[in-house]
């Protein structure tokens, strides 16, 4: 169901079922959005097999699918690619919830698994986490959980804008300063005209959230600093089911920190050699973007050494100015399993 002012209709949250906890449940027409993906429709040149195993899903998405009719497939890369969607359907098909799926899966291993599905369950849960959520610089700043984004640093201002709009206006030779700014390591700043999210302009942001076309600034004290801070904290309650209260800090002062969490690569690597001791280059810190500082409400599954202690996290962009957050590495924050807590 469709309502006024919902946002990210892309993700396909409306072709889910929800259950008491608010977790969402597939149905069969989620499914089908996924074989409408350009990656599962089947090419001119495919085969009677490859068509009518095709066919046959769109109308029943959750059939069982015997080994021998994909090896009947007469392409290699088809039977390659339809055993992997099936072995992903059957994998999250095999729990109760798709954030219990999206947990199973980066609690165990996605070998094999196209990033595009991982996007587009990251996509789902990221929506449900922030049902009923109006603060437009917390809804675009989750945006990055399952985007790549694009960063750029000047006075007074930090902004994110993302990969594909600025690539697709690239493309069509629209692309405007502040996307040459965006794209061009170095370059000087110039005047802004990709449009950065305001509170002028946020009562548009739900009916804009799926052309990702708002820049966001999460410089210190801007809304979209703390708008990342609030996403991650609702990501974690919900997904994870742990309440916790996230503030942005600008640096890290604590020599004895016991825990940190890279939001994404760069991150993890540069809070790893701090951790550890050794010395940073000034250019490398300066890739950091974001710095906010965890304390859990409940300690009874913290991990003792971490009981009562901070927990850093980072987010950074890379030599190329690029920001790939990873809402998975959040499973690497200090709790028990269910099992050592009980």
């Amino acid at each position: 169901m469709i309502t006024p002012g919902d946002f990210w209709l892309s993700s396909g949250h409306h072709l889910c079922d929800r259950d008491e906890a608010g977790r969402l449940v597939p149905t069969p027409d989620l499914w089908r959005a996924f074989l409408a993906r350009p990656e599962l429709v089947p090419p001119e040149e495919a085969c009677d097999a490859e068509l009518a195993l095709h066919t046959g899903l769109l109308a029943a998405p959750l059939r069982a699918v015997p080994a021998v009719e994909v090896a009947a497939l007469a392409d290699a890369d088809a039977r390659e690619n339809w055993a992997v969607f099936l072995g992903f359907r059957d994998r999250v098909q095999a729990e109760p919830t798709l954030e219990a799926a999206w947990l199973a899966l980066f609690r165990g291993s996605v070998a094999g698994i196209p990033p595009l599905f991982l996007q587009m369950l990251t996509h789902l849960v990221a929506r449900a986490a922030l049902e009923g959520v109006g603060d437009p610089f917390i809804l675009r700043a989750a945006e990055a959980f399952f985007r790549t984004q694009r960063a750029a640093i000047h006075p007074g201002a930090l902004l994110l804008a993302d990969e594909e709009f600025l690539d697709a206006k690239a493309g069509d030779g629209d692309l405007g300063a502040i996307g040459r700014l965006l794209t061009e390591a170095g370059a000087p700043p110039r005047e802004v005209e990709l449009e950065v999210l305001s509170e002028a302009n946020a009562a548009e942001y739900p009916a804009r959230s799926d052309a990702h076309d708002l820049a966001l600034d999460i410089a210190e004290g801007r809304p979209g600093q703390h708008g990342m801070a609030r996403a991650l904290e609702a990501f974690i309650g919900h997904v994870l089911g742990e309440a916790v209260a996230i503030r942005p800090v600008p640096v890290i002062d604590d020599r004895n920190w016991s825990w940190h969490v890279g939001l994404d690569a760069e991150a993890t690597a540069i809070a790893n050699d701090l951790w550890k001791g050794a010395k940073v280059k000034q250019a490398r810190l300066a890739r950091i973007l974001w710095l906010g500082v965890l304390e859990f409400a409940e300690s009874s599954r913290v991990l003792p050494r971490a009981v009562g202690k901070p927990v850093y996290l980072a987010l950074a962009m890379d030599a190329a100015q690029r920001v790939r957050l990873k809402p998975q590495n959040l499973v690497g924050l200090p709790l028990k399993t269910r099992g050592e807590a009980a």
